[in-house]
């Protein structure tokens, strides 16, 4: 039997001249006796320079798609979506503009025991996605996110009153002021009608300038819920705080106007840019009206005699029959679905301080409808809007290379709250409408030789803002949501205890020597300012030392002042007073001219920087 004698094959080659050379070399080391002329008009050059020319192509393409698995090297913009969505990352394809808008009412007045105040059965309600609109040639578009109800004042939302118009010495007219983050952009609408079920059916909205999905309702009233992959089940909703809705914490609905839900959910939907213009969203695969455990049999029941027909071992079941329960969702069906998306943002929608004035009046109701019809319509038209700041944020979307560099930053994390800073920073980031933490702090609990634990358990402290602006012990409803908040990003065998942080309240007096040539009083004000900014409230964090070494420094800088003789800081306590309940030894606690705060995790606070602040001249 004839072998195949041993050739000697090179692998190095990638190019024309390359596959070409080795081809012209190949032949004369092996067939010298059977071809020998490599002119350039030869047969046998022909067929080398074609054979030449497909290993050059197929060289390229080979490269080419080994790169463009990369997202580091990746040159086509639709694989650098796809890469970008493998690691988690969403690329915006526009740049929206941010912006602060006030919105102002004006209110009757009333008079209620003898005294005037405004008359809140004409408060005004504006509903989110309201739309204002700028007078300029460039007719941008901004909405509002978040409902205002003028009748409602709290920490998180306050509501500024002033007097608007006097009549002799007695108010007639007051003006309220609230102020939302508007976003640019504009609602749009389109309609999609589905007949039969189909697994992960999609549908494509190809427009410019696409921002994000708004909400999508079925004919029949339903919600779907947009989710980050469609095997995620469970999404955070938000209700609102009322007695219906939660009666046990309505009494903190000033405080928290939303309650955080974790629902699970069948009619949900992902979706993703596959360019800058085109958006796919992507439905569920479930299609079967059976119930699941007539499609898929669950272990626990194999055996028993369930009325399911699966006692029967013998019966065989596809895999595939997962994709056809509601394990991804379902897929819609016999139905029309409505949706509504954003548009906007650019360059273009940053647009000048004082041009937000035109306000749409679809979405804004009187609380009370038993109203004098006269007054209610010049209330209504009171209404206006201005933005006191420029719009700041609008850009056209990510680059290519900003999406490669976001992706990579973005696995890092994996959307996971793994450090005890991951949970600090995602409770402070938690949304205003499910209630402010205004200060938070993390620690392990700190236990003893004998206690062992099994479990990674990190207390987390917080405070939030009263009415007033003062530090407060978060309501049960606010750590009820932050409890929630933070769930879905909680590491399995994570245990987050939600604890108060204590609150010390404290009186300041200081000693000060004047310079001849200044005034006493002006000195001293000035004093009492500076020792107001230090200790300003969100200047200040839990368990952070007072250094007395800095507070005499700042006096000493101050103009006027020759000498800081002393500075004495002691505690004020007590409920009935308007101060904390909690008393704390401020001498025993010094050392070194610093004060330190317990060992359980407080903040040191002057509640009423005006009369808590004490200062006083003394002479040389």
């Amino acid at each position: 039997m004839a072998t195949t004698p041993n050739r000697d094959i090179k692998y190095l080659n990638r190019d024309f001249a390359d596959f070409r050379n080795r081809l012209v070399e190949f032949t004369k080391t092996y067939f010298p006796n059977t071809y020998n002329d490599f002119s350039q008009a030869s047969p046998g050059m022909l067929f080398i320079e074609q054979s030449s020319y497909v290993g050059d192509v197929l060289s390229f393409y080979l490269d080419n798609q080994i790169q463009e698995n990369f997202i580091q090297y990746a040159k086509q913009t639709n694989n650098i979506f796809e890469l970008a969505y493998m690691f988690g990352y969403k690329p915006k394809t526009t740049g929206v503009a941010q912006v602060d808008i006030d919105f102002y009412q004006q209110l009757p007045s009333k008079i209620v025991s003898g005294s005037t105040i405004p008359d809140f059965d004409y408060a005004l309600t504006i509903q989110e996605n309201t739309t204002i609109s700028t007078t300029t040639s460039n007719n941008s578009s901004f909405i509002i996110q978040d409902k205002i109800d003028f009748s409602i004042s709290s920490s998180h939302d306050p509501t500024e009153i002033s007097v608007y118009q006097i009549s002799g010495n007695t108010p007639q007219y007051y003006l309220l002021k609230k102020t939302r983050k508007a976003i640019s952009s504009t609602i749009n609408s389109t309609t999609s009608t589905f007949t039969s079920p189909s697994p992960f059916t999609t549908i494509n909205i190809s427009t410019q300038n696409i921002i994000k999905i708004l909400d999508i309702t079925d004919s029949d009233g339903n919600r779907w819920y947009e989710v980050d992959h469609l095997g995620q089940e469970m999404v955070y909703n938000k209700i609102s705080n009322t007695n219906i809705n939660d009666p046990n914490n309505v009494q903190d609905s000033g405080e928290v106007p939303y309650l955080l839900k974790l629902d699970k959910i069948q009619r949900r939907f992902s979706t993703r840019f596959t360019s800058l213009s085109n958006l796919q969203i992507q439905f569920g695969a479930g299609t079967a009206v059976d119930d699941d455990e007539e499609i898929t049999p669950n272990p626990n029941n194999v055996g028993i005699g369930l009325p399911f027909n699966q006692d029967k071992l013998t019966a065989a079941y596809s895999p595939t029959n997962f994709l056809y329960t509601d394990t991804y969702g379902i897929s819609p069906a016999n139905t029309t679905l409505t949706i509504r998306y954003l548009t906007g943002g650019g360059v273009g929608s940053n647009v000048a301080v004082g041009t937000l004035t035109t306000l749409s009046t679809d979405n804004i109701t009187f609380n009370n409808i038993n109203l004098n019809p006269t007054t209610s319509n010049y209330i209504f038209n009171s209404l206006s809007t201005n933005n006191s700041q420029a719009a700041s944020g609008g850009s056209g979307g990510d680059t290519l290379e900003e999406i490669r560099q976001n992706s990579l930053a973005l696995i890092a994390s994996q959307q996971r709250s793994v450090t005890a800073e991951d949970y600090l920073v995602r409770a402070l980031s938690m949304p205003s409408e499910y209630g402010s933490i205004s200060k938070a702090y993390i620690e392990k609990p700190k236990l003893t030789d004998e206690q062992v634990s099994t479990i990674e358990t990190l207390n987390l402290f917080c405070l939030g803002f009263n009415s007033q602006g003062h530090f407060n012990s978060p309501s049960t409803s606010l750590k009820k949501n932050l409890r929630t908040y933070l769930t879905q990003n909680r590491i399995i065998g994570d245990n987050i205890e939600i604890k108060n942080a204590f609150i010390i309240n404290i009186l300041l007096n200081f000693e000060i020597i004047v310079l001849p040539e200044y005034n006493n009083n002006e000195v001293l004000l000035k004093c009492i300012d500076a020792l107001k900014i230090y200790f300003a409230r969100d200047k200040w964090q839990i368990n952070q030392p007072i250094l007395l070494r800095d507070i005499f420094i700042l006096l000493d800088k101050i103009k006027g002042v020759q000498t800081v003789k002393d500075i004495i800081i002691s505690n004020k306590a007590g409920t009935t007073s308007g101060y904390s309940q909690y008393s704390y030894d401020i001498e025993g606690a010094t050392q070194n001219k610093v004060i330190y705060p317990s060992l359980d995790p407080s903040i040191f606070e002057i509640k009423f920087p005006n009369q808590d602040i004490k200062g006083k001249v003394v002479p040389l």
